[in-house]
């Protein structure tokens, strides 16, 4: 059998209605025996994406506190409705299915800080307060070693204020209000090698 173009896009959309309907239980002898949808006896949030910028809208579906699925928001007008493939994996950063297809805490994401100290060849838990004691300290002392308070413009000094051995990576899962947050705390220290990891 030759498969042309036509031909393949037939049986592609025939198999996505054939793997739909049997997801939602319809391969069942009854529709009666279909298993009951996953979002059934759930409460809907609406709220944002957290990958990148643009600020999708997401509606989670909670139940029993525990988030049982996130989809996109049909009446968001950033995205209505549709979602990246970073935004379609929202659900699996925290929860996962098991075999019996209920939700379970994902055993693969972090929930400790891993620390490796220098020269050691694995890595260690620590506690969030000891981490951001840790990384507040080594900040400080860096600028305070590195902080240039002036230089020398046409013979006459300007104030600067300003280190060059920090530099500041936003993060695209912030909100831009938390970004300007950061970004006026980077300035605030003296940070002049700022950039983000976003490129939209």
């Amino acid at each position: 059998m030759q498969l042309t173009r036509r031909s393949f896009l037939k049986l592609t959309g025939a198999a996505a209605a054939t793997a739909t309907l049997a997801g939602v239980g319809l391969n069942k002898a009854s529709a009666s025996a279909a298993e009951p949808l996953r979002i059934k006896h759930t409460k809907e949030y609406p709220t944002t994406c957290t990958f990148c910028g643009v600020g999708c809208g997401v509606i989670c579906s909670v139940r029993d506190g525990l988030v049982v699925n996130a989809e996109g928001d049909p009446g968001h007008p950033i995205n209505e409705g549709t979602l990246c493939s970073k935004g379609s994996s929202l659900f699996n950063i925290s929860y996962m299915f098991e075999e019996k297809g209920k939700p379970v805490p994902n055993p693969k994401r972090l929930t400790k800080p891993l620390y490796r100290a220098p020269g050691a060849s694995s890595y260690e838990e620590k506690e969030w307060d000891d981490v951001l004691e840790m990384i507040a300290q080594r900040v400080k002392d860096t600028r305070d070693r590195t902080l240039v308070e002036t230089v020398d413009v046409g013979g006459q000094q300007v104030t600067v204020n300003r280190t060059e051995a920090i530099s500041w990576l936003g993060s695209a899962f912030c909100t831009d209000e938390e970004n300007y947050l950061f970004h006026k705390m980077a300035r605030g220290m003296g940070v002049i090698n700022i950039d983000h990891c976003a490129r939209l």
